[in-house]
C-alpha cells in the first residue's frame, strides 16, 4: 500500500492545487520537524528531565513550565535561519522575535503556542503545539516587521496547524483546502496522511466545557448547557455527553475526530469579560481548521475569523465545533440581545 507523507503532500499542494507557495511548504517542513523535536522531549518525561515548573512566568502571568521554554526554544531556532520568516511571535513572549539579520529575511509571520495544555504535562494526558501562517503585508518595502503587522484577521491565515502528543504523535494541518491528520512513524521518522479530508459531523450528542466555571457564564451559554443536560426529554431531544481534557488541543482533536462542540466562552469575572484564550495563537488557527473541516466558530458575538485583532496578546470567547450545535449558540446569544 503506497503511504503518502507530509512531503509529498505539500509538494502535491504546490504543484497541482497551487494552495502553497514553495516557501510556505518548507516552512510547514521545519514546523513539523520542531514538532517531532517537542514530541521526543514530550515522550521522555522524568526521564528527560523535563517536568516540573522554572521560577518564571510568561506574559501571561502563568508560571512557566520546563516544557514550555523548551519547546519555544525549539520553535524558535528551527524557524528563525530557514529564509522563510520576517518574524514570529509567541504565547510564550511578551513581543515579537524579528529573524536575526545575519539569516535571510521571507514573507511570512509564524505565530504559535508552543505547548498548549501545560497543566496536564506533569500528570500524563495530551498536550500540543499550535501554530499558523500569515504573509507578512509590507515585505516587498524591506522595512522591518513590527506588532502591527501581525495583527490581521483569521481570515487571512495562509496555513494553520496543531501536533498533538499522545498515544500517537500527530499533525493535522490545513492549507486552505480542507483538513489533513498525518501521524508519526517513529520508525522511519515520516508523517505519513492517515487521516485525509477531515469533516466534522453538522450535528452532535457531546460538549466540551470547564463546568466549574458555570455561575460565571452568560445566559445564553448556561442555556445551552441546561438545555444539554435536561437529555432526551429536554428541548434538543437527545441526551448529551460531556468531556473535558483541559488542553484545547486534546478537545478540539476529539471535535474533529468524531464530532462536539468546545466552548471557552467570555464570563462575568473581570478575568473572563473578554475571554480565556488567545485570539491570534490558539483561537483563530483553531477556528481556521474546525471552518476547513465544514465546522463553525463564533465568540459570542460574530465569526472569530473575521475579528480585526487590536493587540498580539488578545483573548477571546471561542465556540467552535459541529455547525448546528454552534448555530445554536450564536442564537441563543443574538435572542438574549
Amino acid at each position: 500500500m503506497k503511504r503518502t507523507t507530509l512531503t509529498q503532500y505539500l509538494v502535491e499542494q504546490q504543484r497541482k492545487e497551487q494552495a502553497v507557495s514553495a516557501e510556505v511548504r518548507l516552512l510547514i517542513e521545519t514546523v513539523s520537524r520542531a514538532c517531532k523535536a517537542i514530541g521526543h522531549a514530550v515522550s521522555k518525561g522524568a526521564l528527560g528531565g523535563v517536568l516540573g515548573s522554572l521560577e518564571s512566568e510568561n506574559v501571561q502571568g502563568e508560571v512557566q513550565k520546563k516544557l514550555d521554554v523548551l519547546s519555544n526554544e525549539i520553535l524558535l531556532e528551527a524557524n528563525e535561519w530557514g529564509g522563510h520568516l520576517a518574524a514570529m511571535a509567541s504565547e510564550e513572549m511578551e513581543t515579537i522575535h524579528r529573524i536575526p539579520n545575519r539569516y535571510p529575511k521571507g514573507e511570512y509571520l509564524l505565530l504559535f503556542d508552543p505547548l498548549d495544555g501545560s497543566s496536564n504535562i506533569d500528570v500524563n494526558v495530551s498536550i500540543g503545539t499550535i501554530f499558523s501562517v500569515l504573509h507578512a503585508p509590507h515585505h516587498a518595502s524591506g522595512r522591518d516587521v513590527d506588532e502591527d503587522d501581525f495583527l490581521q484577521p483569521g481570515v487571512r491565515q495562509v496555513a494553520a496547524g496543531y501536533a498533538v502528543y499522545g498515544p500517537q504523535t500527530m499533525l493535522v494541518l490545513t492549507v486552505g483546502t480542507g483538513v489533513m491528520g498525518f501521524t508519526l512513524d517513529r520508525e522511519m521518522g515520516s508523517w505519513v496522511l492517515t487521516d485525509p479530508n477531515i469533516t466534522i459531523p453538522e450535528q452532535t450528542a457531546e460538549f466540551a466545557i470547564n463546568m466549574s466555571n458555570m455561575r460565571h457564564w452568560e445566559a445564553p451559554v448556561k442555556r445551552y448547557i441546561d438545555d444539554c443536560l435536561a437529555g432526551a426529554s429536554g428541548p434538543l431531544g437527545k441526551d448529551y455527553n460531556m468531556r473535558w481534557v483541559a488542553s484545547m488541543v486534546a478537545d478540539v482533536h476529539r471535535i474533529l475526530t468524531r464530532g462536539g462542540i468546545f466552548m471557552y466562552p467570555r464570563d462575568q469575572r473581570p478575568s473572563g469579560k473578554k475571554g480565556k484564550l488567545r485570539l491570534m495563537y490558539e483561537a483563530n488557527p483553531m477556528s481556521f481548521l474546525i471552518e476547513q473541516a465544514g465546522g463553525a466558530a463564533h465568540d459570542g458575538n460574530q465569526r472569530i475569523l473575521d475579528v480585526q485583532p487590536t493587540t498580539l496578546h488578545q483573548r477571546i470567547g471561542v465556540i467552535l465545533g459541529s455547525k448546528e450545535e454552534v448555530e445554536r449558540v450564536k442564537r441563543y446569544h443574538n435572542e438574549a440581545l
